[in-house]
């Protein structure tokens, strides 16, 4: 065959992009193993995060399972479930867009209980969207499954400077002491207020400035995910009442 021919050319084209693809495939499913595991390492750090518990990638397993002492799956009725589903492997997502199918009595919640220095707080993923792209997280509340111990955020694509500002601590920390019910019982969780919350205001923080959308959706991730969880903390007798 003539090498300087097009068919000879379109040949070992084609036996390159076949090679290539294989080549590509086999690194694919080698690594595949070691990018679960660094995913799965990332949730549990953002989960500790959410209650001040700092790690290196090297010891998060082990504080994971130091200070997490209990994972529970729930119903949309608050009734914890057994069986073969863990919490931690839930897809939140998934479950929240059961909602959009009517599917809501399928769904399950995951719900972290952390032990740390002899007390107990209830750690809730949470799920929403930003301005350009999903928003996710995880909140902690001390025992009494009203104040807000900590938040952890994430999101893929907000904008350095603006959106992206709710995963700086600086934000973060506005949330801790701030009130998920108010003095009778509703659930009102905790809104992102554009302008800044008053000063006395329990269950207000401040707005990323510049990034009005991206704050609304954080108000409307916490209030519409951890609402999920209200029937479960009512059956252990913390609220009176709900909106």
């Amino acid at each position: 065959m003539d090498k300087d021919s097009n068919k000879a050319t379109f040949i070992f084209s084609s036996f390159m992009v076949v090679v290539i693809a294989i080549l590509l495939s086999v690194t694919a499913i080698s690594l595949a193993p070691y990018q679960e595991k660094n995913v799965r390492v990332e949730k549990m750090k953002n989960i500790l995060s959410s209650v001040s518990i700092p790690t290196e990638t090297s010891e998060t397993e082990a504080a994971f399972n130091q200070y997490i002492s209990k994972q529970i799956v729930l119903n949309n009725k608050g009734e914890q479930i057994t069986g073969n589903v863990t919490a931690f492997d839930i897809d939140l997502k998934k479950e929240l867009d059961k909602a959009k199918t009517g599917k809501t009595n399928e769904q399950l919640f995951p719900l972290f209980i952390c032990t740390k220095d002899g007390k107990s707080f209830y750690i809730i993923p949470i799920r929403g969207k930003g301005l350009w792209g999903p928003i996710w997280g995880f909140i902690s509340l001390e025992s009494d499954k009203n104040t807000v111990y900590g938040v952890s955020f994430g999101h893929k694509s907000e904008t350095p400077g603006l959106g992206a500002e709710i995963e700086t601590e600086k934000f973060q920390q506005q949330f801790v002491g701030k009130k998920i019910f108010d003095d009778s019982g509703n659930f009102v969780s905790v809104t992102v207020i554009k302008g800044g919350a008053k000063p006395d205001d329990t269950h207000g923080v401040d707005a990323v400035s510049g990034a009005t959308i991206t704050s609304k959706g954080v108000s409307e991730m916490i209030k519409r995910t951890v609402n999920n969880y209200i029937p479960y903390f009512k059956k252990q007798g913390v609220v009176a009442s709900t909106n």
